[in-house]
């Protein structure tokens, strides 16, 4: 069995454990768990509220940590969820969410938003351009994985 990692993956998985590392300790600082952290960055790139489905999709969290994330921020008064239709749910922020958000997740926003615009604007969409690409690529495999077997 062949098992070696290239150097240029090992920087790969070493960059990306080092992103997520900084994203926990901000969400810490911030006094927020890594999913409650999620769960409001997401809702509020939109606004205030969100579609549960959403938020499952997009934080990339299981649907039974969100729910679970989800049920201690709504019995802390963050936030609150309402019935769409028969099959959706959608999460709306409390004000004190709304005020949560200001001083947390909204601060990891701001950071971002900085940065990305202090980089040459080529720069931004040749990293989007590849983050895409990798994406697409590793989704491509994801669905060839266990083929083989």
């Amino acid at each position: 069995m062949d098992h070696t990692i290239s150097k240029k993956l090992k920087r790969y998985n070493f960059l990306r454990g080092e992103l997520e590392a900084v994203y926990h300790r901000m969400s810490l600082k911030l006094g927020l768990s890594d999913s409650a952290s999620m769960i409001l960055y997401v809702i509020c790139e939109e606004g205030d509220s969100r579609l549960l489905s959403e938020i499952c999709h997009l934080s990339g969290l299981s649907k039974q940590t969100v729910n679970s994330s989800i049920r201690k921020l709504e019995a802390e008064g963050i936030l609150y969820l309402e019935k769409t239709d028969s099959k959706s749910k959608k999460v709306f922020l409390t004000e004190a969410g709304k005020s949560l958000a200001q001083r947390t997740v909204l601060k990891i926003h701001r950071a971002e938003n900085t940065i990305l615009a202090s980089w040459p604007l080529q720069d931004v969409e040749k990293y989007l351009e590849l983050t895409e690409r990798l994406l697409g690529a590793l989704k491509e495999e994801a669905l060839r994985i266990g083929e083989e077997t």
